[in-house]
């Protein structure tokens, strides 16, 4: 309030100045912005409980107080610039929503059925690495919070619980994610690893290529005199693993990075030879390679930029949606993900035809701010809000959302 009090002051001033007089662009700037934001969120005063969280957006400050410069760093950063990072947030003003009246939605079906298997909501638990590092209980918790919501959850590679004991945790498959590294033989044994364990599929990323950037990371190690980010966030191979137990027991001998700077659609082909699971690839950003990807028998696919985290292309998620999914032409499922953290968000990707939406960033500010309790609260958010907007855009069931309900601002 103090800060518009005075904001206003210098704009009557300068309105008044015979610096400014005549001049219309300058002169524009005194009028005030509409509306005024009469309760901003007071980053002094965090939340002191899940309970008390309003939106997603709650959690993130209380976790930036409760985790190391370090950590936080690993959890917020993008790649380079943040282009990518920022796109995926403002790439949702680029569309808005047309709602449907007079439509009984006096009851909402969220459920999603995907590959025989059916959740109570199309919110899946996107794959994160390093769960450790923002609460003691790691996956476990985010199992158990996935596990309260029946959500779908995806395992990741680097994950610092194995995927016999998240599966454990969630009391139901989770899906795998794999990072296939260089060498063909330590892909296919953690991939035979996870179908063992009863992971009905191997969702193989193919977007990270290159050494990440990680400016902001960097930057906040360089301020946290107790780091030692060696073991959990990748500051050398062989450290990363070390917490990484999808590694034991695995020669990784001529292993260069869990990344695949050689992986071809042949590794794809091969995968599709030899394990019996589901495959999808997770960030495939161009129609052409999802013709591709469908040429080569995957059966679905993740739209992802790896939350900006991989590369800094400058392009958002839901700006590629509608250009896999004409090229996918509903033979198999889309999924997206990489900066949804509203209702709205959730409801444009699916009325455009994703299947599902996969939530990274918001479900770690949730586990390093309340551990378990938090990740439950951050996906009761985004259900209530999906509800919402399912009513209010005419949608009892996730069929009634269609492409009509979108449109290009």
């Amino acid at each position: 309030m103090r800060l518009n009090a005075s904001r206003r002051r210098l704009l009557r001033y300068l309105a008044a100045s015979p610096i400014v007089a005549g001049v219309p662009v300058l002169a524009q700037t005194s009028r005030l912005p509409d509306p005024m934001i009469w309760a901003p969120r007071e980053l002094g005063e965090l939340i002191e409980s899940p309970s008390r969280a309003l939106s997603v957006f709650d959690f993130e400050p209380v976790a930036r107080q409760k985790l190391s410069p370090a950590h936080f760093g690993y959890l917020a950063t993008g790649n380079d610039d943040e282009a990518t990072l920022r796109a995926n947030r403002e790439g949702f003003a680029a569309f808005q929503l047309r709602p449907r009246r007079l439509v009984d939605v006096s009851r909402i079906d969220m459920k999603m059925e995907l590959f025989g298997a059916t959740w109570d909501s199309p919110i899946v638990i996107a794959p994160t690495g390093s769960n450790k590092a923002f609460h003691a209980d790691g996956e476990i918790a985010v199992a158990k919070a996935a596990r309260a919501g029946r959500h779908l959850q995806m395992l990741s590679t680097v994950a610092t619980t194995s995927i016999e004991d998240a599966i454990e945790a969630r009391g139901a498959p989770l899906w795998f994610q794999l990072y296939p590294t260089n060498e063909w033989r330590v892909g296919l044994a953690m991939a035979k690893r996870a179908e063992k364990a009863g992971a009905p599929a191997i969702v193989v990323t193919v977007d990270v290529l290159a050494a990440q950037n990680w400016e902001m990371l960097q930057r906040m190690i360089r301020g946290d005199k107790a780091a030692n980010c060696g073991s959990c966030h990748g500051m050398g191979l062989r450290s990363f693993v070390q917490r990484k137990p999808h590694f034991d027991g695995l020669d990784l001998a001529g292993v260069s990075s869990s990344g695949a700077t050689n992986l071809t659609w042949d590794f794809v082909k091969r995968l599709r030879d030899t394990v019996g699971t589901k495959i999808l690839l997770k960030g495939i950003l161009a129609r052409e390679d999802a013709k591709l990807a469908i040429e080569h028998g995957v059966d679905g696919i993740i739209v992802s930029n790896h939350g900006g985290r991989s590369e800094d292309n400058g392009r958002s998620t839901i700006d590629v949606l509608p250009e896999i999914l004409v090229a996918v032409d509903g033979r198999i499922p889309i999924l997206v993900d990489s900066g949804f953290r509203r209702g709205t968000d959730i409801v444009k990707a699916l009325a455009m035809g994703a299947k599902a939406v996969c939530i990274g960033r918001p479900y770690l500010w949730g586990l390093g701010a309340f551990g378990q309790e938090g990740v439950e609260r951050v996906l009761q958010l985004l259900r209530r809000e999906l509800f919402a907007a399912m009513q209010q855009m005419g949608a009892p069931s996730l069929k009634d959302l269609v492409p009509a309900m979108v449109a290009r601002a």
